[in-house]
């Protein structure tokens, strides 16, 4: 072993190890796993380290010190963790939202900084699968606003394309690009991205008004209803009807027996449970509670299909207008 050949993991190795166990594992905490699981095989190969070879280690670090003086910081992650911190609900997850779309590189950006009603007006003459593509590279709340300002009879045809997106190759980015930069100046990128999919529809259609999501389901619905129900289990789920008023609540539980309600909540949080024996009778609720403490195990998709029947009802009420899903429930009508 002599300095001139060491590496800077051999050179880290031996520093641990000179400094002692409790010293090292400090260090570690401030390591990724990765970084520790590096330095620990390197520190298994040694045996032995001379005197001249510590020595020398040893000043290197110390000028190392010297040299690189001052504090080093992740400046990415600290932003993320400072916006995280922030007490502003919906406020705190937008900024973190635009910080994280404001560091990445994102194809076709310059239509995030257009109107939508220009967008969709620009898009309205390009084929659906066009437009489909330019919608998936846009922030949701922006890809559902130029959604709504799009003629109605290619909204559901262009959702229904967002969600069979998955990555785009450069090419087809640069083709894109290349037919519309004479209307918007566009430049754009070289990488290939991830677009498109379930997610990123479940994302546009939440932000939808006037229940224009509904009719756009029924119309895709029609050529492929799996899609459509995986659509809707994503949009909005069992758990979510514990952001329910109570009057919605208990207008849905009279859809549904006490047997069905029972496996449903076999795997229900306990807020959950609790929000639903809230606004029940209370003996319907301790019968409940007693089957649910002598049930057996049962299969989680036996579960899952008896909480998504319940989402239905949940769905096939707002259908029909008796009370409104998502943040605020039915204390949201009018």
């Amino acid at each position: 072993m002599s300095f001139e050949t060491l590496t800077g993991v051999n050179k880290a190795a031996v520093l641990l190890m000179c400094l002692g166990e409790e010293a090292s594992a400090k260090i570690f905490e401030e390591l990724s796993d990765e970084e520790i699981g590096v330095i620990t095989r390197t520190i298994a190969t040694i045996d032995h380290i001379p005197e001249d070879i510590k020595e020398q280690v040893f000043a290197s670090f110390e000028e190392a010190q010297r040299q690189f003086a001052g504090l080093f910081i992740k400046g990415s992650e600290f932003a993320k963790k400072t916006l995280s911190n922030l007490d502003g609900g919906q406020r705190t997850e937008d900024l973190l939202d635009q910080f994280i779309s404001g560091t990445e590189t994102r194809p076709l950006e310059t239509i995030a900084l257009m109107q939508p009603t220009m967008v969709a007006g620009l898009l309205a003459k390009e084929h659906p699968q066009t437009v489909s593509l330019v919608l998936s590279t846009q922030h949701v709340s922006h890809a559902s606003e130029i959604l709504s300002h799009l003629p109605e009879d290619i909204r559901a045809d262009v959702v229904y394309r967002i969600a069979k997106i998955e990555k785009v190759s450069p090419e087809v980015i640069t083709k894109i690009e290349d037919a519309l930069h004479r209307e918007i100046g566009m430049v754009g990128t070289k990488k290939q991205s991830q677009v498109g999919g379930i997610d990123k529809v479940v994302d546009i259609l939440n932000n939808l008004k006037n229940s224009m999501d509904a009719d756009i389901l029924d119309d895709i619905e029609e050529n492929d209803p799996d899609m459509v129900e995986e659509i809707r289990k994503r949009m909005f789920t069992f758990e979510n009807l514990t952001a329910l008023d109570g009057r919605s609540l208990q207008m849905i539980l009279r859809e549904v027996n006490n047997d069905s309600l029972t496996m449903a909540l076999k795997t229900a949080s306990d807020e959950m449970q609790e929000k639903i024996f809230a606004n029940m009778s209370a003996r319907a609720a301790d019968m409940i509670r007693d089957d649910l403490e002598a049930m057996g195990p049962v299969r989680l998709s036996e579960v899952e299909a008896m909480q998504q029947s319940i989402v239905k009802i949940a769905m096939k009420l707002e259908e029909e207008g008796k009370l409104v899903l998502g943040s605020g429930g039915g204390d949201e009508l009018v």
